[in-house]
């Protein structure tokens, strides 16, 4: 509740001087019936209020004090009803260098100072201060007034924020470094060849990047990556593509690599492997070992007789090199009734 006063804390503070200084101008009955009204409207309002004598010795608090100070102060008490008072470094600050003190030994108002209260529990408040001076008719400095303003949701708020503007920006770097690689590790015999394989692993990773969206950035899905990129092969026949494993939350490196690497032998498997013919299969399974690394085995079946190239297809190039970049392995065994792929990532902790 204390957050109502974020936005309109110095008004509402002018409003209650200008009441204090009505009553203060009134008869003397009718100067001690506003000043009970005028404390039981402190009393009401939903923030930390309290007043101080010129010395900074406490002369009212209202209810609000104690539900934020987490404590009962007492009247007498010096310059601030806190128990600690810290700031906002975690730098400790002493109750006769507070803001109130200062307002007090200055006679001035102090206005954009923030501080962290302790209370005797051990939890913390960030709350911005509005300590301002009462003077009686002739000018001279009779107490001061202040308005403590927890300000916590809102910092809490603004770390969030910068924690996620790093992790974007994290992100980002770590995209744009994957892309390089991809756009250096790209080979082909012509320009139409190099537009259609970088746009195939392009679409590849910005499904990645659309998974992690939808899960708010808390990890890929393994079988939904897999699923997308051979979805377009088992359309017609979904007996063509057998998927098997526990799903997998992975982090973004790892969930870009192997994005590449199956949409890589995917369109290797169309072209010259198991998906090239119409009664080829392929079966994708991982599994994890007792150290969290990632095994995952692909095997294609029902293609045409295969070898092992004599000459490194362009592909292969760009898989080897993204799985290196994690210090993963591959191994390839050309079998007569199709490939069998074996990949190695170290632990999938994120």
């Amino acid at each position: 509740m204390l957050n109502l006063f974020r936005h309109s804390d110095e008004a509402d503070l002018e409003r209650i001087l200008a009441e204090h200084a009505a009553i203060a101008s009134g008869a003397p009955d009718e100067t001690q019936s506003h000043e009970k009204q005028f404390r039981d409207l402190l009393q009401a309002l939903p923030a930390a209020i309290y007043t101080t004598d010129a010395q900074g010795r406490i002369t009212f608090f209202n209810r609000g004090c104690v539900e934020f100070a987490g404590r009962t102060p007492k009247i007498g008490d010096m310059w601030c009803v806190t128990w600690k008072l810290f700031l906002p470094d975690g730098t400790p600050l002493a109750h006769e260098d507070c803001p109130m003190a200062i307002a007090l030994k200055e006679n001035r108002p102090v206005r954009d100072m923030e501080a962290i209260a302790e209370r005797p529990d051990g939890s913390r408040i960030c709350f911005m201060p509005y300590p301002t001076p009462l003077r009686d008719e002739s000018g001279r400095l009779i107490g001061a007034v202040n308005m403590l303003v927890d300000i916590t949701t809102r910092k809490q708020a603004e770390e969030r924020m910068m924690l996620l503007t790093q992790e974007v920006d994290h992100r980002s770097n770590n995209l744009l470094a994957v892309i390089q690689a991809m756009l250096r590790l790209t080979k082909a015999d012509t320009a139409e060849e190099f537009q259609a394989a970088f746009q195939g692993r392009l679409s590849a990773l910005a499904n990645v990047q659309r998974l992690f969206s939808v899960s708010r950035w808390t990890g890929a899905s393994l079988k939904t990556i897999i699923e997308e990129e051979l979805r377009p092969y088992a359309a017609n026949d979904a007996r063509r593509v057998s998927i098997t494993g526990c799903d997998i939350r992975l982090p973004a490196t790892l969930a870009q690599a192997i994005a590449v690497s199956v949409h890589e032998l995917a369109t290797n498997a169309a072209k010259y492997g198991s998906l090239s013919k119409p009664s080829g299969t392929i079966d994708i399974s991982w599994q994890t070992d007792a150290a969290d690394n990632l095994l995952l085995h692909w095997t294609e079946s029902g293609g045409p007789r295969t070898a092992e190239p004599v000459r490194k297809g362009f592909g292969v190039g760009a898989v080897d090199g993204v799985i290196r970049t994690l210090s993963g392995s591959i191994s390839r065994h050309w079998k007569p009734e199709g490939l069998v792929c074996e990949l190695s990532f170290p632990s999938i902790a994120a």
